[in-house]
């Protein structure tokens, strides 16, 4: 049974199938550290919180991090920074091989084929994300998987696309980049990174308000919208000003990346955004005023928000895997798709991958004569 294994910078979830339904398994990518006592231990023991003792420290690790975090007024630290592992933290292989030990469990046999995303090299920075897949695909495959990288951007192609016989643009808004990927009849055509995302939204905000950068993370994820009839002065309005200021820096680096000779002629490319930056209510809207207004070398046929912001790139790898699954004449005991995208993006890619390579044999025929 295949697996896939969204690796974001604020959240790890993994997919698989389970008869007629995909399930998420989910821990925030995040840590912090409390002194060590034997109550302490005990008392989380009993708790079922997830922690690791080291020397006289105690590392509260995952969903509960951001909630000690709170109590005891600390900053929770991260394994991940700017969308792949942190170069700054000690601690971050350690901990993330702890979160996602947790999240994948053990294959169900060994060489279970399981797809982990992974972010393209962002175009705003000298950042290299090759360490960041070699140190994850090695975790994963000690742990007994047959693991393989996907692009995030192209995972949400894969989720949210198959009606469009997976040709379109999909953006990943995570936390620590914004992933794009343009995709041709499911070959990806440009792909792209940018090292902003939600963190740089709350680093920012924070820094504008005197918030402290958790304080701030929880108003964002405490029912926040997209509305602007906050306070200006607020950490809603921060908030705000500074997602507008993210989507016009993605919408910015689209324009400049992708050349209109990408796109065949008269086609109308569908935008699907994701992630879980993109969760608050009105995201979608904004993106889509915001894109209007730009001038963008291709005809777009309309924006959508996928319906599960923060499953889509799990599942988007969940079908990669399948499929390749399938091709290798692996086990099919994972049942019937979820849904019909899953199912369409499973048996379908291959064949659109044909049709596809014969679709730009004929453009360059036509374009040489």
């Amino acid at each position: 049974m295949a697996k896939g294994l969204d690796v974001g910078t604020m959240n790890i979830l993994c997919s698989e199938q389970d008869g007629n339904s995909t399930v998420f398994a989910q821990q925030r990518n995040s840590f912090v550290e409390i002194e060590y006592s034997e109550m302490a231990e005990r008392m989380l023991s009993q708790s079922e919180v997830l922690h690791i003792r080291k020397d006289d420290k105690v590392y509260v690790v995952g969903d509960d991090a951001l909630n000690f975090a709170n109590v005891f007024n600390k900053e929770t630290r991260r394994p991940m920074q700017n969308g792949i592992l942190s170069s700054d933290e000690q601690s971050a292989i350690p901990m993330m091989k702890l979160i996602i030990e947790q999240v994948v469990d053990e294959p169900d046999h060994e060489g279970e084929k399981l797809y982990f995303s992974t972010p393209a090299d962002p175009i705003d920075s000298d950042l290299s994300t090759l360490y960041h897949q070699k140190t994850l695909e090695s975790f994963l495959d000690d742990q007994g998987y047959d693991a393989e990288p996907v692009n995030e951007g192209m995972a949400v192609v894969y989720s949210e696309l198959a009606d469009n016989s997976f040709t379109g643009l999909g953006i990943s808004f995570g936390a620590g980049m914004t992933n794009v990927c343009l995709s041709y009849y499911a070959v990806p055509v440009t792909k792209f990174s940018v090292a902003r995302g939600g963190d740089w939204i709350d680093q920012q905000a924070a820094q504008a308000t005197g918030t402290p950068v958790d304080k701030v993370t929880s108003v964002k994820e405490d029912d926040f919208d997209l509305d602007f009839e906050t306070d200006v002065g607020g950490v809603e309005g921060a908030l705000s000003i500074y997602y507008e200021n993210l989507l016009d820096y993605v919408i910015e680096k689209l324009a400049e990346e992708v050349d209109e000779e990408d796109i065949e002629e008269g086609l109308d490319v569908p935008v699907v955004v994701t992630g879980g930056t993109s969760s608050p209510e009105g995201f979608e809207e904004l993106f889509r005023d915001h894109l209007e207004d730009a001038e963008i070398p291709f005809s777009i046929s309309g924006v959508t928000h996928a319906e599960e912001p923060m499953y889509s790139v799990s599942r988007g790898a969940l079908v990669a895997a399948r499929s390749d699954e399938e091709e290798s004449g692996g086990s099919s005991e994972s049942g019937s798709s979820s849904t019909e995208e899953t199912e369409e993006a499973t048996n379908g890619r291959d064949a659109e991958v044909e049709r596809n390579e014969g679709r730009r044999r004929r453009a360059r025929r036509s374009s040489e004569d």
